[in-house]
């Protein structure tokens, strides 16, 4: 019986073995090249790597540290129009977004329905939407206001009025004339928020008496309206008497059987609500108007009492009888109109 054929195994393993070294290319390959070469058994680089300068290419750049931000091409398309700033504006009361042109031909009030909120506007403004057009005259342009305190806050009175009067365009923070309103003459004084916040120094108080003795005189119907924060700081007790000389001049009017109307706007404060303000034989008031002497605060702290909500605005006082009617911007015209003819002027 024959033995497996796996011994034989190692024999036939051992015989190839020899026979491949004493052939003379295993010779040639066992040669040793130096004594400095690195030994045969280190492995080499595969022939069909890629080179190294092919590698450096081909491998991703490191991306910047700041990455440029996408934008639109620098070129505009030119059928394409840039909008104008400032053609939408925010409501103050609402918050609604508003085109401004829009509010603008809405005579600066909201034009949200439930809204209304009657923006202040510039003695300008209010002379363009009460009078008839081009029939307002001027007067008393020249007066400017002096300065005999020598008075210096910030900065000396005559430097803020100078650069008020640059700001502006304007002398002082009140405008008085003549015009029409709907067909009726009428002597028009109006208060400029814009200038020193229609504070009352000696030449408003002025030019309000002027106005008010030109219409004793040509016995006209006569039209103030009040936005004001009160009496001129700059000019300490010269600001308050302006108070006694407008009321006494009022006082004149109303002996001659003149018709005085009294328009009260967001804000009429201080001493200009505790003077002519008050004495109108008809009290106006726009809607939401902030209409008072002193402050809220100050009021509680010296009465020590709680005070309502809105006290001090032309609603409450409607309520309370200080204020006649509360009439909307775009129905005023009309309504002094109404008032002149109803008092037979």
């Amino acid at each position: 019986m024959s033995k497996p054929a796996t011994t034989r195994e190692p024999a036939d393993r051992h015989r190839r073995r020899r026979a491949a070294e004493e052939s003379p290319a295993a010779q040639d390959a066992t040669a040793a090249p130096g004594a400095d070469d690195e030994p045969l058994s280190q492995p080499t680089a595969p022939t069909d790597a890629p080179p190294a300068t092919a590698q450096a290419a081909s491998a991703p750049e490191a991306p910047p540290d700041r990455a440029a931000p996408r934008t639109w091409p620098d070129e505009a398309d030119p059928k394409r129009k840039k909008v104008p700033e400032g053609l939408w504006m925010r409501c103050v009361a609402c918050g609604e977004m508003l085109f401004r042109k829009a509010l603008e031909d809405n005579l600066h009030v909201c034009t949200n329905d439930k809204c209304q909120h009657h923006y202040r506007i510039s003695a300008s403004q209010r002379v363009q939407q009460l009078c008839d057009p081009g029939t307002f005259e001027p007067m008393d342009e020249h007066l400017v206001s002096a300065d005999p305190l020598h008075f210096t806050d910030l900065k000396p009175y005559p430097e803020r009025l100078k650069s008020e009067i640059e700001r502006t365009g304007r002398n002082e923070a009140v405008t008085t004339g003549s015009g029409y309103i709907h067909g009726r003459r009428v002597m028009l004084a109006v208060l400029d928020l814009t200038f020193m916040m229609g504070s009352m120094g000696s030449v408003v108080g002025e030019k309000i008496t002027r106005a008010i003795e030109r219409a004793t005189e040509q016995d006209w119907p006569l039209i103030i309206v009040c936005s004001s924060g009160g009496a001129r700081m700059q000019e300490s007790t010269l600001s308050l008497m302006q108070m006694a000389k407008t009321s006494a001049a009022l006082a004149q009017f109303d002996d001659a059987g003149g018709l005085y109307i009294s328009v009260l706007t967001d804000p009429t404060t201080g001493g200009v609500t505790a003077s002519f303000a008050m004495l109108g034989d008809v009290i106006l008031a726009e809607p939401g108007a902030l209409i008072g002497f002193a402050g809220p605060r100050v009021i509680q702290q010296t009465i020590r009492q709680d005070l309502p909500d809105g006290f001090q605005r032309a609603e409450f006082l409607k309520k309370t009888g200080f204020v006649d009617r509360v009439v909307k911007r775009a129905e005023l015209r009309r309504e002094i109109s109404r008032i002149i003819d109803y008092g037979g002027k």
